[in-house]
């Protein structure tokens, strides 16, 4: 027999009462509110990962590319440097191509040989500087935008000239 107080329910809320719906449908809603927060941690997750890698294969390009600038051709040539064009099309494209990035997204490439930051004795090198744009989605979010990642490498030069200037 019903008491008195589920005698004013209205049926369906007597039918899910009885039948122990209630605590069912608060799980549901639990689940409802918490799967979106826990997908955007993980979906974010793998997004933050991405930026990190694609940083991590424009650094490994630049000092590819550094590696080469900072050698020397043949003594009889007159030991004369690379150009910035030849270092970037055939040392810094193939691995950012290598790394599923596309080289012709790159801005502001600088090469240049100049007087190294924090060494000494003060040392004449090259220095590769360029940077790269990054997707960065969160999903659930409106915060889905581009991120300009920056790298920077210099390396000595392997003959370092014996006068006062730097090439």
């Amino acid at each position: 027999m019903a008491t008195r107080a589920e005698r004013r329910l209205p049926g369906w809320r007597l039918l899910v009462r009885h039948l122990g719906f209630e605590e069912v449908s608060s799980q549901v809603l639990e689940f409802a509110l918490v799967i979106p927060a826990i997908a955007t941690i993980f979906v974010g997750t793998f997004w933050i990962g991405r930026v990190f890698m694609v940083y991590q294969n424009i650094t490994r390009a630049a000092r590819e590319g550094v590696k080469y600038a900072v050698l020397t051709n043949c003594a009889g040539c007159g030991n004369s440097l690379p150009d910035s064009t030849d270092v970037e099309t055939n040392y810094v494209n193939p691995v950012l191509t290598s790394g599923g990035l596309i080289p012709a997204n790159v801005t502001n490439y600088n090469q240049v040989t100049e007087w190294l930051e924090n060494s000494s004795p003060q040392q004449c090198g090259v220095k590769i500087s360029f940077t790269y744009p990054a997707q960065l989605y969160v999903p659930f979010t409106t915060w889905n935008s581009t991120i300009n990642i920056s790298t920077s490498v210099q390396m000595r030069l392997e003959n370092q000239s014996s006068g006062g200037t730097c090439p």
